[in-house]
């Protein structure tokens, strides 16, 4: 009897291999894909940097910086780094490494942390050492800091000349985001050591925070470079609506809270003074009602050809992932993927190896891999 049920036994393991498949392939307009778990336990995990010699760095809200090599987790975190306040939606954030990493060994960590005003997010900067950062610094501390648990920011990201842009968040208090002393609401910009380039837009200004090169952004939790231009790239959560996709540009005033798309929470009623102002930036595209975008990153691998070019952003609030196709600075096409399949999707990143990585924010989150389903 065993004999005889053999090849029932290969044939339903083979069909159930087929359904397998068929579940974990998704099909969109221009590529079939499959969603590869990578590495499974996270907890809320948030940012990801990729090492010359392969290794990953991804970083937990609670933290921990933690490392993953050959697909394992190293289930010993990264010794050595600066004190964290764990304050609503604040920790470790994001994780970026030096340009010159080969050389130098040099990771750049945001992060929340405490000082006598409360609480901000600061950048800090050391030396990986095997499981340890060493000679960490401090090389930037938003001041004034807040007593409010939201709206942190913060992405790195380092442009082709190897300045440092770190987005801030208006901490929950809006008005912030218009203020010349206050470094909320905007994105800063200096050099990898910390110090102010000297043609940042409001160096000199009187009554002007030097590190300041943008001003009247929300919350900034997406930045990538232009493949092409070199550009910076942004998004950042609206209120109740009005999350937005800017061009970052030296000096511009990106609105908030003077004008948005978005509306009170509960109220629905409007916030400032309308949807556009003479002096501020309009949105290259906006989202209504909000789809709470995290991580963004603009394809320019070769797995998957017809989407190069294209920007993808994570949306925390429905769960998926989404491809603008852009012309230009013209967002011509818009694709929802993974909706409510993978979780709230906190990073993404194009990796070296031109898949596309996800880590979603859950207690048990993942680091999952985009791949051709062929």
């Amino acid at each position: 009897m065993i004999f005889r049920s053999l090849p029932f036994l290969t044939g339903l393991i083979v069909s159930l291999m087929a359904c397998a498949q068929a579940v974990d392939t998704v099909k969109s307009d221009e590529h079939e894909f499959r969603v590869v778990t990578v590495v499974a336990g996270l907890e809320h995990p948030w940012g990801l940097a990729f090492l010359p010699d392969g290794r990953m760095l991804v970083t937990e809200r609670a933290g921990r910086l933690r490392i993953i090599k050959d697909g394992k987790l190293d289930p010993q975190p990264v010794a050595g780094l600066p004190q964290i306040a764990l304050h609503g939606q604040g920790g470790l954030l994001d994780v970026a490494v030096h340009p010159r990493f080969a050389e130098n060994s040099l990771v750049y960590l945001a992060y929340a942390a405490r000082g006598s005003d409360g609480v901000g997010t600061e950048v800090a900067r050391g030396k990986l050492v095997g499981n340890r950062l060493e000679n960490v610094q401090v090389i930037f501390r938003q001041q004034p800091k807040g007593s409010t648990g939201n709206h942190f920011g913060s992405r790195l990201v380092f442009d082709r000349a190897g300045l440092l842009y770190i987005t801030l968040g208006d901490r929950g208090e809006m008005e912030r985001a218009q203020k010349p002393g206050d470094h909320a609401g905007s994105v800063i910009r200096l050099h990898d050591d910390g110090r102010v380039p000297a043609d940042n837009p409001f160096v000199g200004k009187a009554g002007w925070k030097p590190e300041k090169f943008t001003l009247g952004n929300r919350n900034i939790q997406g930045a990538a470079l232009h493949p092409q231009t070199g550009m910076l790239w942004t998004h950042e959560h609206g209120p109740r609506g009005g999350d937005e996709v800017n061009v970052i540009r030296a000096g511009t005033n990106y609105g908030w809270p003077v004008i948005t798309y978005g509306v009170n929470y509960g109220t629905r009623t409007r916030i400032g003074e309308g949807t556009a102002k003479a002096g501020m930036a309009q949105p290259l595209h906006y989202w209504v009602p909000s789809i709470a975008p995290s991580g963004m990153a603009f394809y320019s691998g070769d797995k998957f050809p017809r989407w190069r070019g294209d920007l993808f952003v994570g949306a925390l609030k429905d769960e998926m992932l989404v491809r603008l196709k852009l012309d230009g600075e013209k967002v011509v096409r818009e694709e929802r993927l993974l909706k409510g399949r993978l979780g709230r999707i906190r990073d993404v990143r194009v990796g070296p190896d031109g898949y596309i990585y996800l880590l979603t924010d859950e207690a048990a989150g993942v680091l999952a891999r985009l791949e051709p389903a062929s």
